[in-house]
């Protein structure tokens, strides 16, 4: 058996055509989905995401800004400038992109963010919107897009988690730990692997569903996998002659699994797209707001 691969491309190209036309919809009612983007510092790799995020938004339609300052920026500045654009009613999503400078505590800033333009998911706010059932019955938080991102990929094979085991391994702020509160969502018995778990391979042998999520290159091998899994990689690692790879040994496991996604193309577009989908549901929301 060799796996079905879920194409993050061509799902995210599907999703974006909706939220494209989900914003012109909009548009007709006089409001334009706003997103803010706050870059401090030239770190190379946040340089690349948030091109890669505006060109996003423009090709979708949605109003985008982008903001940069030098990495000597005060906390209390980049604190100053997040409110401003919390009073800012053309803008619907704030995004700060992380890391920040050291003298920066990034939890200050993204606490600072309102819940209601928070399309990242990392306010403490959006924890509550995982715990309390689907998107949009939460008015004051988003889920957390690489998680969410995953979960359409599960819904797009029509995967059913009822009942089902899920290992999450990690246990990060940003995927593993909003992973496993979406997957306990769907009805699946969750385990959290993380780098003090003993013997992974007897849990994972037991999934159902695995999601690697720890940035280590092969942590998942195809003698650790049940056949018929369902795997997807949340990993971005390079491999020693310098290729994009994830946290699965991908050649291996494809040969195991049932589904599988690939590194490049798979759950890495998903990432942009569930952030111009939660910039658009902020955007619904506060129009719906004003009627």
């Amino acid at each position: 058996m060799t796996a079905q691969l879920i194409d993050g491309n061509a799902l995210s190209k599907q999703l974006r055509t909706q939220v494209a036309a989900d914003t012109v919809k909009l548009k007709a009612q006089g409001l334009t989905p706003g997103l803010a983007v706050v870059l401090v510092g030239d770190n190379p790799a946040s340089q690349v995401y948030v091109r890669n995020k505006v060109k996003a938004c423009e090709e979708a339609g949605l109003h985008s800004v982008l903001e940069k300052y030098e990495a000597t920026l005060s906390e209390a500045d980049l604190l100053a400038r997040v409110e401003a654009l919390n009073n800012d009613s053309s803008i619907h999503g704030i995004l700060v992109q992380l890391p920040l400078p050291a003298h920066i505590d990034a939890q200050k800033v993204i606490e600072a963010i309102s819940p209601a333009k928070d399309v990242d998911g990392f306010h403490i706010a959006s924890a509550g919107a995982l715990m309390t059932g689907l998107p949009g019955q939460e008015k004051s938080g988003f889920w957390p897009c690489t998680p969410y991102g995953c979960m359409k990929m599960l819904e797009s094979i029509g995967y059913d988690l009822k009942g089902k085991h899920a290992v999450v391994i990690g246990r990060s702020n940003i995927v593993g730990k909003p992973m496993a509160l979406m997957l306990l969502q769907q009805d699946a018995t969750v385990t959290v692997a993380h780098s003090r778990t003993q013997n992974l391979k007897a849990l994972t042998l037991q999934a159902d569903v695995i999601v690697a999520a720890v940035g280590k290159r092969n942590v998942l091998t195809a003698d650790m996998v049940k056949p018929g899994a369902v795997v997807l990689d949340v990993g971005m690692n390079r491999n020693p002659e310098g290729k994009l790879c994830g946290d699965v040994d991908f050649d291996g496991v494809k040969e195991v699994a049932s589904y599988i996604t690939p590194v490049p193309g798979g759950v890495g577009p998903m990432t942009i797209t569930m952030l111009l989908v939660n910039t658009l549901e902020s955007a619904q929301r506060a129009l719906s707001e004003k009627q």
